[in-house]
């Protein structure tokens, strides 16, 4: 099955988990992309939800996904929407500047149609320059803006690190 989920999961990574001026590894865009599940169920016409189960691995290039789940909602024959669960999605990609980037959420979901990225649960975006985290984080792909906020009275918690103490590739 050909299923189209590169430019979501992609456009996860390369947008949403980024924090500061470097950006994702533009290269993987072009690079095959590797999906293996322990269980796979969806129509061939795309008229109803893909869904991948029992530890999904996603790879591209240098970008890294592991989820106990992925379901991928399709509108016109595309793929329109994608929900990465599990005890912690993950996401690995190495940045343009070589640097590495990793987040990790209860639920990651993308609207493609929006493009928009929401990061719900306990998610936290680590990358050379520091980390975020909370319970949820909202990115808009098209303007580039993000929103964070605790729920239920959490915090959001940043890191920046001084620019002596972040490691250098």
């Amino acid at each position: 099955m050909s299923v189209r989920p590169a430019s979501l999961l992609l456009a996860i990574a390369l947008g949403a988990l980024c924090t500061g001026p470097a950006a994702a590894r533009s290269t993987d865009r072009s690079q095959p992309m590797d999906i293996q599940a322990g269980h796979q169920s969806g129509s061939v016409d795309y008229s109803q939800p893909t869904t991948l189960s029992d530890g999904v691995k996603i790879d591209q290039g240098t970008l890294h996904i592991d989820a106990d789940r992925a379901v991928i909602s399709f509108r016109n024959g595309e793929a329109s929407q994608a929900v990465l669960t599990g005890n912690q999605a993950v996401l690995k990609q190495q940045m343009d500047d070589g640097s590495p980037m990793t987040a990790t959420a209860d639920r990651i979901d993308y609207d493609m149609l929006a493009d928009v990225v929401v990061l719900t649960g306990n998610y936290t975006v680590t990358t050379q320059r520091g980390s975020t985290s909370g319970q949820r984080l909202t990115y808009n792909l098209k303007s580039g803006q993000v929103d964070s906020g605790g729920q239920d009275g959490g915090r959001v918690k940043m890191r920046i690190l001084p620019k002596s103490q972040r490691t250098q590739n």
